[in-house]
């Protein structure tokens, strides 16, 4: 690599991509930057060509869930997501769902991995559909969350 620099590119936590303070309005130039994302083990974030790598910030994760499509029911059913860059992603073994609450406020904060240590946050309706399909766990009483391809994600626990 001959180049290893800052891009002034950001990822607002809505998921829109920034670039020296202005938002980055072509879709198809964000597909592209992200297919080069990748997220080292020190927790940063880069766009890695064969020939250059920059830094870019990352308010909280790169993509946003924007889409639930439900597919079959119980613990057999699918759940799949759509990011903010029309990708699609099943959670599963692979592709987990995780939920983490704010201390202060217990707001969610719900996310699922999309691919190589990128998740996408799931927004708030989002996370709403996921609410209204969750289970109990049969193990962990109090313990609501959801199931796909025969896993299951813990999303909440019930208030006591």
């Amino acid at each position: 690599m001959d180049s290893e620099e800052y891009y002034g590119i950001k990822i607002l936590k809505n998921g829109t991509w920034m670039y020296n303070g202005s938002p980055i309005t072509r879709h198809n130039l964000v597909k592209l930057f992200a297919s080069v994302l990748k997220k080292d083990e020190a927790g940063d974030y880069w766009l890695i060509t064969p020939y250059e790598k920059g830094r870019i910030e990352v308010e909280d994760v790169p993509f946003t869930a924007v889409e639930l499509k439900l597919e079959s029911s119980g613990k057999s059913q699918q759940l799949k997501f759509r990011t903010n860059l029309d990708d699609w992603v099943a959670a599963g073994r692979e592709n987990r769902i995780r939920v983490v609450f704010d201390a202060a406020t217990g707001e969610p904060s719900p996310y699922i991995m999309v691919r190589d240590g990128l998740e996408a946050r799931i927004v708030r309706p989002v996370y709403y559909e996921l609410v209204k399909i969750a289970t109990e766990d049969e193990k962990d009483k109090g313990l609501f969350g959801v199931w796909s391809a025969g896993e299951f994600f813990g999303i909440g626990r019930a208030k006591q």
